[in-house]
């Protein structure tokens, strides 16, 4: 399996399912955390946003939890990991109080260390899916916006509200252009209006919407199908997908190209084909 940088990290961890630490530093590494929650059943890994009074706003400190969270479950072996948020709302964005306390160098770190945090979310091998309720704005909107697959509550609604007020969404700007183009993106951006659930399904923002006492059924849902076949091949999978996109068709087709003629010599693609062509289940090792 790929891991941050493409390079290679393990399938296997040390014996317990735990988030990229053994038995022995578990309870520690787990101590660490105060604005999260990261759980693992089975293969899939749950981290939630637990700043429920502050509306999962993301201070630096929420930022640095959650970056820190998605490190360590790349170096697993999990197959996937739901993002979700405690509380009525899945984030309200960056926390202001944080930001208000900052100069210009500071609100600079501030807005590298979300963006890592983004582009760590697109980078790791797993299939990384958010499980959003109530509002997603700014930042959280960006967050959703980041991850591989979202599924929505029926009560869910996305905004980019700096465009009806003083701090324009800038960053946030950045993953949502890429899910719902660039004219939506404007209405989003300018207006600073929330869109409801449905609109942001039928504008690409988000996968499903369902109600919400149906919403964890969903999300093991589309986890379980969107992780099945072999993992290393998705990873792979997953990390040349955002190498190509948005990039001119040529460039899109180079890349592609050599990344599928150098998968097909792998376990994974070997195993694929000779179980098709044998007509048999597939048995990954991965």
């Amino acid at each position: 399996m790929l891991g941050l940088g493409g390079e290679p990290v393990p399938l296997r961890g040390c014996g317990v399912r735990a988030v990229g630490v053994c038995a022995a530093d578990y309870g520690r590494h787990m101590a660490e955390y105060q604005h999260i929650r990261v759980e693992r059943a089975d293969d899939v890994v749950r981290v939630t946003m637990d700043r429920a009074r502050k509306r999962n706003s993301l201070s630096a400190d929420h930022l640095a939890e959650l970056l820190a969270a998605f490190r360590s479950i790349a170096a697993t072996d999990a197959a996937g990991v739901v993002l979700a948020g405690e509380g009525p709302v899945f984030s309200a964005g960056h926390d202001f109080a944080d930001v208000a306390a900052r100069d210009l160098e500071g609100v600079r770190d501030l807005l590298t260390l979300c963006t890592d945090l983004m582009r760590t979310v697109e980078s790791v091998p797993q299939v990384v899916i958010a499980r959003v309720h109530g509002l997603a704005t700014a930042a959280g909107c960006q967050l959703v916006a980041s991850c591989d697959l979202a599924v929505a509550s029926e009560d869910a609604g996305f905004a980019l509200p700096g465009g009806k007020g003083g701090w324009f969404c800038h960053t946030p700007a950045v993953p949502v252009a890429r899910a719902v183009g660039r004219k939506r993106l404007m209405e989003l951006a300018l207006t600073g209006d929330v869109i409801d659930a449905r609109t942001a399904e039928r504008w690409g923002l988000v996968n499903r919407v369902v109600p919400a006492d149906e919403l964890d059924a969903a999300v093991d849902d589309l986890m379980r199908r969107a992780t099945r076949g072999s993992r290393a091949s998705k990873a792979l999978g997953k990390q040349t997908l955002y190498a190509q996109l948005d990039r001119p068709e040529a460039d899109a087709y180079a890349i592609a190209v050599e990344v599928m003629a150098a998968a097909s010599q792998t376990p994974a693609a070997k195993e694929g084909m000779s179980s098709f062509l044998e007509k048999r289940s597939a048995t990954w090792t991965d």
